[in-house]
């Protein structure tokens, strides 16, 4: 069973941040973004991407091809937010992150866009999936900081490739086997930020439950001080009976 939430958190008065699922016998979709940008903006783009993909993919009908449905689809949603922002000056600039994770049998594809992220938890032990698309990153990147220097920078929320705000996009996309993945985390950057792998280890190793894992990690990241909406989504890894890509 899938847990999830999304908070608005310690300090915002509206939550960008917008989450969803599909879960279908032959395949199972999950999907994180967080939204900026002009008054309600961010709620706008990031519910856009959310729905436009989830109503796509559950509309798709039979693919082999799976990276080329998410690219195409993310496409899509790009190009959708991108007319809506230029329809209305107020929503100017309005953009959001994406993560998502397509799962078939015991393989899930793992597609990112920004600073949302994907965890996966094997042997005990928390993994990331997803690459930030961040300027801390590239300062990582680069040698011009520390992993550690990172968390603590005064510009670790400046994104560098989001969805929405240009005409294209370009979207990392990770393979990931599930056989031997325990639970999956997806989340914003204000869980991310706030909550690290050993707490983060902790609360999944805790909990068979996953909606009370998303609560638990939640209440961590307000309590460490969380400045943003935080979002998360828990699953389990690979399921029995999952079968080929297609619609019943």
């Amino acid at each position: 069973m899938v847990g999830m939430i999304s908070d608005i958190g310690n300090f915002r008065k509206l939550n960008e941040d917008f989450v969803g699922c599909i879960e279908e016998k032959a395949y199972r979709c999950y999907i994180v973004a967080d939204g900026m940008g002009g008054h309600n903006g961010g709620e706008i783009a990031s519910s856009t991407a959310v729905q436009y993909i989830t109503d796509t993919i559950n509309n798709s009908g039979e693919t082999d091809d799976i990276d080329n449905l998410i690219r195409k689809t993310i496409d899509e949603a790009n190009k959708e937010i991108y007319e809506l922002a230029r329809q209305k000056e107020s929503l100017n600039g309005m953009g959001t992150t994406l993560t998502l994770c397509l799962v078939k049998g015991n393989m899930m594809k793992v597609a990112n866009i920004g600073d949302s992220s994907c965890f996966i938890l094997k042997d005990k032990k928390v993994e990331k999936v997803t690459k930030d698309h961040s300027l801390v990153q590239e300062l990582i990147d680069s040698g011009s900081i520390t992993e550690e220097e990172g968390k603590k920078h005064p510009n670790k929320n400046i994104i560098t490739r989001a969805l929405g705000t240009k005409l294209d996009v370009k979207v990392d996309i990770f393979n990931v086997s599930l056989s031997e993945v325990e639970k999956v985390v997806l989340c914003t950057d204000g869980l991310s930020n706030s909550v690290s792998k050993d707490e983060m280890e902790e609360v999944l190793c805790k909990y068979d439950n996953n909606q009370r894992s998303c609560e638990e990690l939640i209440e961590i990241s307000k309590r460490n001080g969380s400045k943003d909406n935080i979002s998360v989504i828990v699953f389990e890894g690979a399921c029995e009976n999952e079968g080929n890509y297609t619609r019943d």
